[in-house]
């Protein structure tokens, strides 16, 4: 007999099991089907920075949401997060300024606290740090970074405590419908049946998508992190940096290590199939992140390389997620294209997701602005920046 759920969730990443969870609250039947295992997309290599910096009201919301929950963890989904409060600073030239304050002026209006300093303020807070080619910077105490691989696990094993199923090692091959409404999915284990199917795959999710006949515009691109060994004098860890004008980002990462990767548009145009992507760094990668390291933090040219790896972003046109019903009515979602910012929101779209699969009519985020038709109405999402990735 065919195993059947209330709603079928693709995909065991941070946006797959934080949706399973809230859906289990709900006492829904639960079936979470992945084709390898928890946390091996995306996710699991996510930089994991929990910050808050956005240019649309709505994103700034459901990150301060998402950060709530990552203060208050244990207690809110059980298990371990990983999160530390290390502060994030977002360090601008002049052309950006104007930006940044409006997007500082959108974020205190919705209770974020974010902080305008000055470069001799930036001193004060990092020593080292080169500021003279900067006028100011955003800074967000509350913010930091979290084990991706942990909390992906954590709201697995939530999610399974209220009753969820999880599938792993089970590829969706199809995805069936019974006229307009979707009624199940095939995998080489058999048919699971549900009234509700969600895309929640990542860097796959076009591929999934195509198996409902939905051309889905969001491209698997090949995306590099390097690890440097903090030099003598510098071990303390830093805050999380946001470096503009060097397009890269930095954070600390256990074991007196610096983490270091790239807000660069142009990693758009690594497209790879997210099935055969090479996993290991680039040496051409480490010193090119390493240089632009140096150049904000040059007590790191005497730092220690210590290698690194490569992950997937799921980017789509806008640098922005799809969060929608394709087609309307028909029960099959999309909840995917987060373009690399994805994990600092993942409990707020889990919450977002599970309230448009069950049609809750005055959800705490409105999911209109990621819908899908966005691209055909020539309706993108646009920021305050030239960098989408920041939002």
């Amino acid at each position: 007999m065919t195993p059947t759920f209330d709603v079928i969730v693709i995909g065991a990443g941070i946006m797959g099991c934080s949706t399973a969870w809230q859906l289990a609250q709900r006492q829904l039947k639960v079936a979470v089907l992945e084709k390898e295992f928890v946390a091996s997309g995306g996710s699991g290599k996510s930089s994991a920075i929990i910050r808050q910096h956005y240019s649309n009201e709505l994103t700034a919301r459901m990150a301060l949401y998402s950060l709530r929950v990552f203060q208050d963890f244990e207690q809110q989904i059980g298990g371990e997060s990983g999160f530390t409060t290390a502060g994030f600073l977002v360090a601008v030239a002049a052309g950006d300024r104007a930006g940044l304050e409006a997007n500082m002026a959108l974020q205190r209006r919705v209770g974020i606290r974010t902080e305008l300093l000055t470069p001799e303020a930036i001193l004060e807070l990092m020593p080292g740090l080169f500021v003279d080619d900067l006028v100011v910077a955003a800074y967000e105490p509350e913010s930091g970074y979290a084990d991706p691989y942990l909390t992906v696990n954590a709201y697995a094993q939530a999610a399974r405590r209220l009753g969820a199923r999880f599938f792993q090692q089970t590829p969706v091959t199809a995805i069936r419908f019974d006229g307009d409404r979707v009624v199940g999915v095939d995998t080489p284990q058999g048919a699971f049946a549900a009234p509700i199917v969600i895309n929640a795959t990542g860097a796959w999710s076009a591929q999934v998508a195509q198996l409902a006949g939905i051309p889905l515009p969001v491209d698997a691109c090949r995306v590099q992190v390097a690890l440097f060994r903090r030099p003598p004098g510098h071990e303390a860890p830093h805050p999380v940096i946001g470096d503009f004008i060097h397009a890269s980002y930095f954070r600390p990462e256990t074991g007196g290590l610096t983490l270091a990767g790239l807000i660069d548009p142009t990693e758009a145009e690594a497209l790879v199939d997210p099935d055969a992507v090479d996993e290991q760094v680039d040496t051409a990668f480490i010193l090119d992140v390493g240089e632009r390291l140096i150049a904000r933090y040059p007590a790191m040219e005497a730092s220690q390389s210590t290698g690194g790896y490569a992950s997937l972003y799921a980017i789509t046109p806008d640098w922005h997620p799809i969060i929608d019903e394709v087609p309307a009515g028909s029960g099959h979602f999309i909840c995917a294209g987060f373009s690399g910012h994805g994990f600092k929101l993942g409990p707020a779209v889990g919450l977002m997701m599970a309230d448009l699969a069950t049609g809750v009519t005055d959800p705490l985020f409105e999911s209109q602005l990621f819908r899908l038709d966005r691209f055909a109405k020539g309706l993108p999402i646009r920021g305050q920046y030239e960098y989408s990735i920041v939002g």
